[in-house]
């Protein structure tokens, strides 16, 4: 696919569909396609959905750069923390809708959601990077500690663990499991609802909200 990120409208809700044929992973491409659709959904909608294909929201980061020349490794990556934060700090209400498996930044990206919706099934959500290796960067971290369950952090961070959409829940990836065929509309019906909230209120307060998590995920990040 020559772009992994779909953009539309729909009554003033910007829908962002990943969807690379694969695994949707977060590579450059990707997070570039995130970003624009972000920078246009600012000007142009009230309330932002990001989504994935059936069956898969992301695996992550893109493995085979992940296994590349390093200079490729931090780019991506810087790229990936840089959407994350962005995504993060969005001043407009954004509702996840985890359409399948979520592992690994995957997963980092249900945290950044205002809401986050989940669809029943066999799949995993969570941060597998200590079971491959790779321990789990400072906007991670940060990430997890601010939205996952403090009871589930170290089963989550620390131990890798994967987790069922319900478990999920519980442990602070998702805040609603519905069925696939209700994602969508159950997605549209969650931003119709965080419009109506003053949107100067809800850009001041989840700036204040978010902003020291914010500001240690920024100075950890390279230039």
């Amino acid at each position: 696919m020559t772009d992994p990120v779909s953009y539309s409208v729909e009554n003033k809700t910007a829908i962002l569909a990943m969807d690379d044929g694969k695994a949707n992973a977060l590579n450059e491409a990707m997070s570039a396609g995130l970003s624009e659709g972000l920078d246009r959904a600012e000007q142009e909608a009230e309330a932002v959905i990001i989504m994935g294909r059936p069956g898969m929201f992301s695996a992550g980061f893109d493995l085979k750069v992940l296994s590349g020349p390093p200079e490729g490794q931090r780019s991506m990556v810087d790229a990936g923390a840089r959407l994350l934060l962005k995504s993060y700090l969005f001043p407009k209400p954004i509702v996840i809708a985890c359409s399948g498996h979520a592992i690994a930044a995957g997963a980092l990206m249900t945290l950044i959601g205002d809401f986050r919706i989940g669809i029943a099934g066999e799949f995993r959500l969570g941060l597998n990077e200590t079971a491959i290796g790779l321990p789990l960067p400072v906007f991670g971290q940060e990430l997890a500690r601010d939205r996952l369950d403090n009871r589930t952090l170290t089963n989550a961070v620390i131990n890798a663990t994967l987790y069922s959409p319900e478990e999920a829940r519980v442990a602070g990836f998702l805040d609603q499991v519905v069925a696939e065929e209700m994602l969508l509309g159950e997605s549209l019906d969650v931003a119709e609802r965080l419009k109506q909230l003053d949107p100067a209120a809800f850009r001041v307060i989840k700036s204040q909200l978010r902003g020291d998590t914010g500001d240690r995920i920024r100075q950890s990040l390279s230039g």
